[in-house]
């Protein structure tokens, strides 16, 4: 049948990296899309080129990239195993591969989003003594907030959609590591249609819902 789905691990688990995925670039997105939309210093250029490249390097090419970082000879990897910590090939790697390919465009949206901030808003409540946390939390974010949600929903997407990195770094291994991408790709190339037809629509249909409650909050936003 086509609804027929005996494993929902795939769906658990794509579900959960996409979250904590989300959660880590926004705490690392904001700070750094705040500071480089203000902020002028020399290599900058470089910065900004390094923070967005993720988002037109191919899968592939980030996932060897984590693969010599967090591998076993790897830079991070050794440390870490001295520490008795391994993240190649279990779910942490596919979070890992999901924030790395999703950062980008957290990252270009927030900036975008506080570079539309008036500075004379932020001026006027300086010189009322407002301290720089309390400007923040009470001026730029609110009305930044629709640009940030936008980034939110798009990293969410490309994290719960992640393939090619995953795929590298914390392999296909049903009930550990395999996401609904990795389901999808090894259930159609093992003949289980059925299974890929039933998670394509599941992801398509949660993906959909998403951008649609985005879509209609931004609109009674505006109205």
């Amino acid at each position: 049948m086509f609804f027929q789905l005996t494993d929902w691990f795939p769906v658990l688990l794509s579900l959960r990296v996409a979250i904590i995925a989300v959660f880590v670039v926004t705490c690392l997105g904001l700070p750094l899309s705040r500071l480089l939309a203000r902020r002028e210093f020399y290599g900058k250029d470089l910065v900004e080129a390094a923070l967005t490249l993720p988002m037109v390097l191919p899968p592939s090419v980030i996932g060897y990239g984590l693969l010599m970082l967090i591998g076993k000879n790897g830079l991070l990897g050794r440390v870490l195993s001295e520490l008795g910590i391994s993240l190649i090939f279990t779910w942490w790697a596919a979070v890992l591969a999901s924030t790395v390919v999703a950062f980008p465009l957290m990252y270009q949206s927030a900036k975008a989003a506080f570079k539309s901030v008036d500075e004379n808003y932020e001026k006027a409540a300086r010189t009322l003594g407002a301290g720089e946390w309390r400007i923040f939390f009470t001026i730029t974010l609110p009305l930044a907030w629709p640009g940030i949600i936008a980034g939110l929903v798009l990293s969410f997407a490309r994290a719960l959609g992640e393939f090619g990195a995953t795929l590298m770094v914390a392999g296909n291994i049903p009930g550990q590591t395999q996401t609904i991408p990795l389901a999808i790709y090894f259930a159609v190339d093992a003949g289980d249609n059925a299974t890929a037809k039933t998670l394509v629509a599941i992801i398509t249909v949660f993906s959909f819902a998403v951008i649609f409650w985005v879509n209609r909050w931004a609109k009674r936003r505006k109205y």
